[in-house]
């Protein structure tokens, strides 16, 4: 089979022919129809030698969907011919976070990362830019039904993501009522505003999540305006360019008190000051995007009083139901654009250059 590889910390990935695997004792083997590309393949292909706890050569891509075809002995979960989308963060497996489905917050992680065996699929463990990718336990797997593979995909890393950043912030939004809109809570959150600062591949879906999640105004930022024309498309109620003059902007649509929370999906250091400058007493800044911006924490300070910060990393299988529930129910859709993989430098290229709109999906046509 042919997979896309990176070969060298630094250097473009390489599309190579590689041995197909055969799944032992616990393994599933799945045959990929659909792949998502992320900025975080791209800090991955870029990093430094020595920067990442991972060992090359290993196939890139972590947003994975397919159909199972084989099964190790000792397997369990989805069956052969099951439509599966593959759960990203692989942990210890045994711990208690894994055990409660959490492998993104393994409580062994640092031992993974100290023998460099890889933090999850496409993450120096090999990934699905590939005909068929080896899952190391059916746990990993959950099954789609009839969700189109290119939906899918980019359910398990930007639709679970994001879907994890918004529980997060919900506590803060007065959400307390649940329901079962698309099998997901319902939140109140009446009056309740969200600011969501870069509306890439994560910030679409978090924006569709909200609508069907919370009752909270959301309130859309990025530099681009086909962004912040995605961003109505997905149901944001405002939507704003970044400009000097953006947090006059967003206090002014919320009467001057000031938003409720943040979804900071770009991390830079402009990001982050405009996300506290908007935020009111008590919010909440949810930092998920991975740019490597700083933010002074000093008490006392120019943070708003009561401030709450977190730094969602992925999120849990529980959470990935819940996503694919949406999807299923039409709640939440990807806006994609897809490449065959054989053209994978291209899509790349198109991401790193900042013109995808929404999500970029890899479709195998090697064979």
């Amino acid at each position: 089979m042919r997979a896309v590889r990176l070969t060298r910390w630094g250097g473009p990935p390489v599309v190579a022919e590689v041995e197909r695997p055969v799944p032992r004792g616990e393994e599933v083997l799945v045959r990929v129809e659909a792949a998502g590309l992320c900025g975080s393949d791209l800090h991955v292909m870029a990093a430094e030698p020595g920067a990442l706890p991972y060992r090359t050569p290993f196939t890139l891509g972590h947003e994975v969907a397919g159909r199972v075809t084989e099964r190790g002995p000792r397997a369990t979960g989805p069956r052969a011919g099951e439509h599966v989308v593959v759960y990203g963060p692989w942990g210890c497996g045994r711990c208690g976070r894994c055990a409660a489905g959490a492998e993104n917050y393994c409580d062994r992680r640092a031992e993974l990362d100290a023998a460099r065996v890889g933090t999850g699929v496409g993450l120096g463990r090999d990934g699905g830019l590939a005909d068929f990718l080896l899952v190391p336990s059916g746990r990993l797997l959950l099954p789609v039904g009839d969700l189109a593979p290119t939906q899918a995909a980019p359910l398990s890393d930007a639709g679970l993501t994001s879907y994890h950043a918004v529980a997060g912030i919900r506590p803060t939004l007065g959400d307390t009522e649940e329901g079962t809109e698309g099998g997901a809570e319902r939140g109140v959150g009446s009056g309740a505003h969200v600011a969501v600062i870069g509306i890439g591949g994560l910030g679409h879906l978090a924006v569709q999540i909200l609508r069907a999640t919370t009752s909270a105004e959301v309130l859309a930022v990025d530099v681009r305006d086909e962004a912040i024309a995605l961003a109505g498309e997905c149901g944001a109620h405002f939507g704003t360019i970044a400009r000097k003059d953006t947090a006059e902007v967003l206090r002014k649509r919320t009467g001057g008190t000031g938003v409720d929370a943040v979804l900071d999906f770009v991390g830079t250091s402009a990001t982050l000051r405009l996300g506290v400058s908007v935020l009111r007493p008590g919010g909440t800044l949810s930092l998920v995007g991975s740019a490597g911006g700083e933010l002074t924490v000093r008490k006392p300070g120019a943070l708003p009083p009561g401030l709450r910060i977190s730094l969602p990393f992925w999120g849990t299988r529980p959470d990935l139901e819940q996503v694919v529930a949406l999807a299923r129910s039409g709640a939440v859709r990807v806006a994609t654009e897809q490449f065959p993989l054989s053209r994978a430098r291209e899509a790349i290229d198109t991401l790193r250059s900042g013109k995808v709109r929404g999500r970029a999906v890899l479709v195998p046509d090697f064979t």
